[in-house]
C-alpha cells in the first residue's frame, strides 16, 4: 500500500522569511565567500539558492532548488572563478515556486551582462509589468524582480548606475538589491529602508549582506548599512556612495527584530538579541504570571524568554526541545498521530514540565494552530497550568513588503479578541506585548523608524491595485 505523502514539515505556523542577499567585490574567492555568506543567511529562505561570479570577462551562474549545501558542491564553486560575485537564498513572496524564479536573475542586454538579486517586494510590479508587456517586453519569470532588469534595459541612460537610477525611480515598495556587472558590484536600498542591507570589509574586499551574521562567518568587519535611498558602487577605483533618491520617512521592518533575523546579527544598526531580550523584560512587566518556570518555544522565543525570566525572577527552563533536522517526510503511521507535524519538530521534557505552572514564551501567533498544539503538548506532558506570553502585539494584517504572510482572514487576531484566542489555544492566560513596548524594545519609542503595518493595518505606501492582485476584496492602503 502506498503511504501518504506528508507536506514539508520544516514549515510551521509562522510568517515566512523573505530572502537573503550577498555581494562580494575584490576577493579572489568571491564565489566561496558568497556561498558561506548564504549559508549564514539560510534562515531567510530555504526554497532556492544561486550565485553569479565573474572574472572580468564572463558572468557564470549556478542556481538550484533546495538549501545552500544541496545546491552547491566544491566542484560547482570551483567553476565560478573570479573576484566578484553576488548570491541569493530565496523564499518566494512574489512569483511561483520554481527554478525559473530562483535568483540571481542574469541577462545580456543593451547595458551588457547583468545579474541581480533582490530581497523585498515591489508593490507596483504588476502594473509596471503590464505596461512593459504592452510595449513588447517578454518576461521569462513570474518574479517581481525581473521588472527591474527590464527597466534598466529600457533606460536611455548609457551607464549601468544611471540606468539603475532610472529604474529605481519607478519602483514602489521594499527592495534591497545587489547587482553584478563584469567589473563592479552595486548595492541599493529603497528610500524607506524596509529591508536590511549591510556593508563590510574583508582585507581589500567589499562585502554586502542582508545580515551581519554573514560577516561573522567569513571574518569580515561590519562597517554600517547601505542607507535608505542610497546606491553603493564597489569597483576598481574603490567605493562610491551616492543617493538615487531622497530618504523618506524610515519604515524598517520591525519583524526583522521580532522573528526574522538571527539573534547574533546587527540589523538596522541594532543588536537583534538585545531587542528580543528587551521585549521579554517589558512583557514580564506588562503581563506577569503566577507561575513556577519560564519555558521558551525554541528557537525564536529563547531571547525573549531570557528577558522574561530575568525580569520576573522565575527560572528559565528548556521544557521543549527542537529537532533541527526536520525536512520532508513521506511516512506516517497508518494510525494517525495527533499533532504529528509539531511533534516531529518539538518534544516536551516531561521531568521539567510535570506539575509546573508554565509561562510559555513565543514570538508571535499567526493562525493559532501551532500554538494550540504546543499548549496541548505541554499539558499532556503534565504541566499544571500554561500561561502563553507573546513578545509582539497581535498580528492583524498581512505584509506586502517582502514577507510571505497569510491573508487577513487567516490571521486569528484580525477577527478575534485576545480572550477568544486564549480559549482557542486552550491557555490558562494569554497576553501580548503592547505596540508601545515593542517600539521601546527596538529603540524607536516615538514610532518614527519602523514599519508596524502587520500590527496596525496602516501601510506606509500606496498599494497600487493591490486588492485585485492579492484578492483581498478591499483596499489596504
Amino acid at each position: 500500500m502506498r503511504l501518504p505523502i506528508i507536506e514539508d514539515l520544516s514549515r510551521d505556523d509562522k510568517f515566512r522569511e523573505e530572502c537573503g542577499v550577498m555581494g562580494v567585490h575584490g576577493h579572489p574567492e568571491a564565489a566561496k565567500l558568497a556561498y558561506l555568506g548564504l549559508y549564514a543567511l539560510q534562515h531567510r529562505g530555504q526554497e532556492s539558492a544561486g550565485i553569479v561570479a565573474t572574472d572580468g570577462e564572463q558572468l557564470r551562474i549556478h542556481k538550484g532548488m533546495g538549501q545552500v549545501p544541496e545546491v552547491f558542491t566544491e566542484s560547482v564553486l570551483n567553476g565560478l572563478p573570479g573576484p566578484l560575485a553576488i548570491g541569493h537564498t530565496r523564499y518566494s513572496t512574489a512569483g511561483g515556486t520554481s527554478l525559473v524564479n530562483a535568483q540571481p536573475l542574469m541577462v545580456d542586454c543593451n547595458k551588457g551582462l547583468l545579474a541581480l538579486a533582490h530581497n523585498g517586494n515591489l508593490v507596483n510590479a504588476p502594473e509596471i509589468r503590464r505596461r512593459l508587456e504592452k510595449r513588447g517586453s517578454i518576461f521569462q519569470t513570474t518574479s517581481d524582480t525581473e521588472v527591474v532588469l527590464h527597466l534598466i534595459a529600457e533606460s536611455r541612460s548609457r551607464t549601468v548606475p544611471d540606468a539603475l537610477c532610472d529604474a529605481l525611480q519607478q519602483l514602489e515598495g521594499a527592495y534591497s538589491i545587489v547587482l553584478l556587472t563584469r567589473d563592479r558590484v552595486i548595492a541599493v536600498r529603497d528610500p524607506r529602508g524596509f529591508r536590511p542591507l549591510c556593508i563590510g570589509r574583508l582585507d581589500s574586499g567589499v562585502i554586502f549582506a542582508s545580515e551581519t551574521c554573514a560577516f561573522d562567518l567569513i571574518g569580515a568587519a561590519y562597517e554600517g548599512e547601505v542607507e535608505p535611498g542610497e546606491m553603493v558602487i564597489a569597483d576598481a577605483s574603490g567605493v562610491t556612495r551616492m543617493r538615487f533618491a531622497a530618504p523618506l520617512e524610515r519604515r524598517q521592518c520591525v519583524f526583522e527584530h521580532v522573528y526574522f533575523s538571527r539573534p547574533d546579527s546587527v540589523v538596522f544598526g541594532r543588536s537583534v538579541h538585545e531587542s528580543r531580550e528587551r521585549m521579554g523584560h517589558l512583557l514580564a512587566r506588562q503581563a506577569p504570571a503566577d507561575a513556577d518556570i519560564v519555558v521558551p518555544v525554541p528557537d525564536s522565543g529563547v531571547a525573549a524568554a531570557l528577558g522574561y525570566s530575568a525580569e520576573s525572577g522565575l527560572p528559565l527552563k528548556f521544557g521543549l526541545i527542537r529537532n533541527h533536522y526536520v525536512g520532508r517526510t513521506f511516512i506516517e503511521p497508518e494510525q494517525a498521530i495527533r499533532d504529528f507535524g509539531v511533534r516531529l519538530k518539538l518534544n516536551p521534557v516531561r521531568d521539567v514540565l510535570k506539575g509546573q505552572r508554565v509561562v510559555l514564551v513565543d514570538d508571535s501567533i499567526v493562525r493559532g494552530t501551532t500554538s494550540r498544539k504546543i499548549v496541548r503538548m505541554i499539558r499532556e506532558a503534565g504541566a499544571a497550568e500554561v500561561h502563553l506570553r507573546i513578545s509582539c502585539p497581535p498580528t492583524i494584517s498581512p505584509c506586502f513588503y517582502g514577507v510571505d504572510t497569510p491573508t487577513e482572514k487567516e490571521l486569528i487576531a484580525s477577527k478575534h479578541s485576545i480572550e477568544e484566542i486564549r480559549q482557542y489555544v486552550d491557555a490558562d492566560s494569554l497576553a501580548y506585548l503592547s505596540l508601545q513596548a515593542l517600539r521601546e524594545s527596538v529603540g524607536d519609542p516615538e514610532g518614527q523608524s519602523f514599519c508596524n503595518a502587520c500590527y496596525t493595518g496602516k501601510y506606509p505606501t500606496e498599494l497600487v491595485n493591490l486588492e485585485l492582485e492579492a484578492g483581498l476584496g478591499k483596499r489596504c492602503g
